[in-house]
């Protein structure tokens, strides 16, 4: 069996008793959710970035500094800024991640309770990674805040 709209022609409006599709209330609370995972996500990336950062500060090929900490840091905070943005379809996210780096650099930066720097003076590898992080950091602000809105999903 057939119905009448079966029948209708294709440039005939819909009938004017057919309700229109809501949108569904869940899809909200989905979108608010992955918000939320992307900034965890991206806020534990920075942090363990900082710290393996920070580990790798004084490794060295026969006998001298390679500087592998800081090419890392620059590199990894670049994509770490571009996850978090891409992720939550927002700029809000990328100061998180950046100020958690920063944090964890600046505390490292000083001295531990026993009297130790974990970045000395005389290790040019400790000042190379602040600097090209914090480049990287600035890089991703420049271009989000330069960059037009982003098209949203939800």
């Amino acid at each position: 069996m057939s119905t009448p709209a079966e029948h209708r022609s294709p440039s005939e409006p819909p009938e004017p008793g057919a309700p229109e599709p809501r949108p569904s209330r869940d899809r909200g609370v989905v979108a608010g959710l992955l918000t939320t995972a992307g900034v965890l996500l991206a806020v534990l990336m920075s942090l363990l970035s900082g710290v393996l950062e920070l580990l790798l500060i004084s490794v060295r090929v026969g006998g001298h500094l390679i500087g592998v900490s800081a090419v890392l840091a620059l590199v990894a905070n670049i994509l770490i800024g571009r996850f978090a943005h891409r992720a939550t379809r927002r700029r809000w996210p990328v100061i998180l991640a950046a100020v958690a780096w920063l944090l964890i650099v600046l505390l490292a930066a000083g001295r531990t309770t026993e009297g130790d720097y974990l970045i000395t003076s005389n290790n040019w590898v400790g000042w190379a990674m602040i600097g090209l992080g914090s480049l990287a950091w600035t890089v991703v602000g420049i271009r989000l805040v330069s960059s037009p809105p982003a098209n949203t999903l939800y």
